[in-house]
């Protein structure tokens, strides 16, 4: 058990022993990761007076970033659609409204047998579902090994799963899909794994090419012809945020009828796509299965829901649906990309200036919302500390070598500076000008 957890249970049995009796066994693993991403970006929050790049937003003109279709008609909607519960399942037309949308953006989809999307109170909320519906102790769940931390909590702590990492770069600094192979076949004498694509990935920004896409899918394949159920989650928090040569498309598509051993689930939303992260509209979509059984998962997933939250929040479901809807929302998103992508082409050309020299390389990115540097000669916390107290900027420490930094949320002409100071930082460090304060 995690230490942090440890502390949380014996303060409620020394307070009230009661009271930890009725803890269930995921509430007695539970915890709040102390070093993780939401408490370093609480602290940079506090002590990042300059530059905060931590937060997993878009922001635009110090302000978060945001479609005019939406802003301007926050009072514009009748009551019917904002004061009454929504339905479990979300919004019937948004449900619709969406999956036109996925089949629009995922000509792969086209043709296939899928579930209408579910409405989720945003992604996490989805993968929980997943994670309740599928997940039991002692399952296994294969990722890369530079993933979102929140997995380890909503199915290893939550669902008590066993996390089977692999690299996520190969040798040629390109998606590893035989360490995912590998990790899979790995997995036949228990029958069943859970697989998490994550592209965009978090932390890095990267998304595979085509040809690495179709090896990924080869690799489900080949594990469900030996006999492993899977369930292929893709989780496409970032879909849409490419920027350079990868996939355009969610895997989802490919996945759907390949086998039936194999279970394809999207999970999606607005929270990202639509850079509305507040609104909390997610999306969970089935693939690949009879009518039957896809009208079978969606009782099954809205009885989660009504055991948990009951229904999602209205008014954001009726926002989006307007956005969705408007004759300017493609115009509007459109040029919100571009300047995510102007963001992030700045970032590799400084990158790759030489002007930083030797102290660091970088993992591949090409979407999304994030890089990581690898930094060469120094530790990744002494110099996310140093860039807190000595330049007001906040970054995310990951592992030994690791400082994720989001551009998503810099003005492009910050950049520069943004990465002269992480510089200063790291030979500050190097030459034994700062030390790691707890």
């Amino acid at each position: 058990m995690n230490s942090l957890a440890q502390q949380l249970n014996d303060t409620i049995q020394r307070e009230n022993p009661r009271i930890a009796e009725m803890l269930s066994g995921i509430g007695r693993q539970i915890y709040f990761p102390k070093d993780g991403i939401l408490s370093q970006s609480a602290e940079a929050k506090q002590k990042a007076k300059v530059y905060n790049a931590t937060i997993g937003i878009a922001t635009e003109n110090g302000t978060p970033m945001h479609l005019r279709v939406i802003q301007d008609n926050l009072s514009a909607y009748n009551p019917k659609d904002i004061y009454e519960y929504a339905p479990p399942a979300g919004k019937p037309e948004l449900r619709t409204v969406w999956r036109d949308k996925m089949l629009k953006e995922n000509p792969s989809v086209v043709g296939k047998a899928i579930s209408l999307p579910i409405v989720t109170n945003a992604l996490t909320h989805g993968l929980s579902v997943v994670a309740d519906l599928f997940a039991d102790a002692g399952d296994s769940v294969v990722l890369p090994e530079k993933n979102w931390e929140n997995y380890e909590l909503t199915f290893g702590i939550r669902r008590g799963t066993v996390m089977v990492e692999y690299p996520l770069y190969n040798e040629q600094n390109r998606f590893n899909a035989a360490g995912l192979r590998d990790a899979l076949l790995a997995q036949k004498s228990k029958g069943k794994a859970i697989v998490l694509l994550n592209f965009p990935n978090n932390p890095t920004g990267y998304t595979p090419n085509a040809e690495d896409g179709r090896a990924i899918v080869a690799a489900i394949q080949e594990a469900a012809e030996a006999g492993i159920n899977v369930v292929a989650v893709t989780d496409d928090a970032y879909f849409g945020l490419f920027f350079e040569d990868s996939l355009k498309e969610s895997l989802f598509g490919q996945l759907c009828g390949l086998h039936e051993r194999i279970l394809p689930v999207k999970v999606d939303g607005a929270t990202k796509e639509e850079y509305v992260w507040g609104f909390r509209v997610g999306f969970i979509t089935y693939g690949g299965q009879s009518a039957g059984t896809l009208a079978a998962l969606e009782q099954k997933t809205m009885g989660i829901i009504r055991a948990t939250i009951s229904s999602g929040p209205h008014p954001s479901q009726t926002f989006v649906l307007e956005a969705l809807k408007s004759p300017e929302f493609e115009a509007q998103k459109a040029e919100k990309f571009q300047i995510m992508k102007g963001r992030a082409n700045r970032v590799k050309e400084l990158l790759d200036s030489g002007k930083y020299g030797s102290e660091w390389s970088y993992y591949p990115f090409n979407s999304g919302y994030f890089m990581c540097l690898r930094l060469e000669t120094v530790d990744a916390e002494a110099v996310r500390q140093r860039l807190l107290e000595e330049y007001g900027v906040g970054t995310i420490a990951l592992g030994q070598t690791d400082l994720r930094v989001a551009f998503s949320c810099m003005e492009e002409e910050q950049l520069e500076d943004l990465f002269d100071r992480i510089h200063s930082a790291v030979l500050d460090v190097k030459n034994g000008k700062a030390a790691v304060t707890k």
